[in-house]
């Protein structure tokens, strides 16, 4: 291992202010994570799952707005001191964003930096070296990339700066998208790595300690460009991202936050148009509504962890306020409820004699994958049609807007027993089915009409918004043999 022999050099490291996080150090050793609360025994305690050990382990929660310098130290100090027992922080994907944390934490803070702590990050900078993620790729590889550049700034590593910034940029080509989009579809996800992209440029543009940095700083730039553009153009009108996919409130910084901070950075961007990412955005100012559809295939191919049996699903918002959601995610622990919310009866789409449109299983995997083909790619009207029940079973869909509302015609092709078309209503919005015998349903202040089924089922369930939360719904689910059709617009 090679000793930190330039510890002193990174205290005239210096960055723009960054995003806080939320507070999940609480005060007497408890920590919450993910709306759920322990105390602190260990670095490997798993009471809550493997995602709780590893938020504890990230160490986000050195960036929330009253954590003490005092504090701080105590637990980068302890966490030192229990490296050698720690099986869980030295991970790869915990040790990348930890040593991301401990960097802004030290150029905060410099006077907290001595020279066990510099040399301590160092270790872990190069043990990540040795253990990069080629074996999951994704975001975990990149997030990798990230520290290892964020690293080298800090350290004034030559070495470390060409492994890094190589690494960084072969990723970025290969995972943005040309229309900005990070390629696993969440926008979950496409905000957690804006976020980090943000802080490379942020140490990259405040300390310029290598001969080819600017021109680096001028690429990673343009990408987070990209980026921001794709994030304008996805959000809905309160800003807030649309829970597609691995998505979910209170984990990653909102968009508002990535706005604000990019503008402190110095960067201007507009919006792009929604292309190669999948999704779409049908909106009209008369009937008040926006919506997000997804008429996409899966991106990342070979890492498709994140992904859901949702093709065609879509999120409608009336007033700006959510109408018809995503089911979204609870956990990330493999069982019934993570298969579920993978799962196409979760999302609002079709699902055919109860299969997947696309073979999700084992918490992160995809096995065969719908392939889609869009036959209408207009402002108001989008039709496509995808093959994820087999070659010959075929699902169309279109979506329809206008000032009178938005609309849907579902059409299944080929030998087929059942079909079921699910809407999954916001929580707290009202249902009324005194005409669900003429097809009419009150969703609170819009009316769904239906044409064409054979039986409207009013079913009980629940979605989430946050990890570990789940709120009481109500759940539309319309049978049909061949072709059906439904129009939501104001009462």
């Amino acid at each position: 291992m090679k000793h930190l022999a330039a510890s002193i050099t990174h205290t005239c490291c210096k960055i723009y202010p960054t995003i806080t996080k939320p507070q999940c150090f609480v005060g007497n050793n408890q920590f919450t994570f993910l709306n759920q609360t322990s105390t602190f025994r260990d670095w490997n305690m798993n009471d809550n799952g493997l995602l709780w050990t590893f938020n504890l382990n990230y160490m986000d929660w050195l960036e929330q707005q009253n954590l003490t310098t005092e504090e701080g130290q105590k637990w980068i100090d302890l966490f030192i001191e229990s490296i050698s027992q720690n099986i869980t922080g030295l991970s790869p994907y915990p040790t990348a964003l930890r040593i991301i944390n401990w960097a802004k934490f030290f150029c905060k803070h410099p006077k907290c930096l001595n020279q066990k702590r510099g040399d301590s990050m160092y270790a872990q900078t190069w043990l990540l070296c040795r253990k990069l993620e080629y074996h999951l790729l994704g975001n975990h590889l990149l997030e990798d990339a990230y520290a290892l550049f964020i690293a080298s700034i800090f350290f004034n590593d030559t070495a470390l700066y060409r492994k890094g910034s190589r690494l960084l940029l072969e990723q970025l080509k290969e995972q943005i998208l040309p229309d900005g989009a990070h390629y696993e579809q969440s926008p979950m996800y496409h905000c957690i790595m804006l976020d980090r992209l943000l802080d490379c440029i942020n140490f990259s543009t405040q300390n310029n300690v290598f001969a080819d940095q600017q021109q680096l700083t001028q690429q990673l730039t343009a990408v987070a460009v990209r980026m921001l553009g794709h994030l304008q153009a996805i959000v809905y009108q309160d800003a807030t991202i649309p829970l597609l996919n691995d998505s979910a409130e209170g984990i990653a910084p909102s968009p508002c936050e990535l706005f604000d901070y990019a503008q402190r950075l110095g960067l201007q961007w507009s919006p792009i148009e929604l292309n190669e990412c999948g999704y779409r955005k049908l909106s009209n100012k008369a009937a008040q509504m926006e919506a997000i559809v997804d008429i996409g295939n899966i991106r990342a191919t070979y890492q498709p962890g994140h992904s859901h049996a949702d093709t065609f699903s879509y999120e409608l918002r009336w007033k700006g306020c959510p109408c018809i959601v995503d089911t979204g995610i609870s956990t990330y622990e493999k069982g019934a409820r993570r298969q579920y919310e993978r799962g196409t009866e979760a999302h609002n789409t079709v699902s055919i004699d109860g299969q997947d449109s696309s073979h999700v299983w084992g918490g992160f995997r995809v096995g065969k994958r719908a392939r889609v083909t869009i036959e209408e790619d207009t402002p108001t009207r989008i039709a496509a049609r995808h093959d994820g029940f087999g070659r010959h079973r075929l699902h169309q869909r279109t979506f329809s807007i206008s000032d009178s509302g938005f609309s849907i015609e579902d059409k299944v092709i080929g030998k087929v027993s059942s079909a079921i078309s699910y809407l999954h209503v916001a929580p707290g919005i009202e249902v009324n089915t005194d005409r669900l015998a003429d097809g009419i349903i009150t969703i609170g202040g819009l009316q769904l009409t239906v044409e064409g089924h054979n039986e409207i089922e009013i079913r009980n369930d629940s979605v989430a918004k946050e990890y570990n939360q789940l709120m009481p719904t109500t759940i539309i689910a319309i049978h049909f043999s061949t072709v059906v059709k439904y129009q939501i617009q104001k009462t």
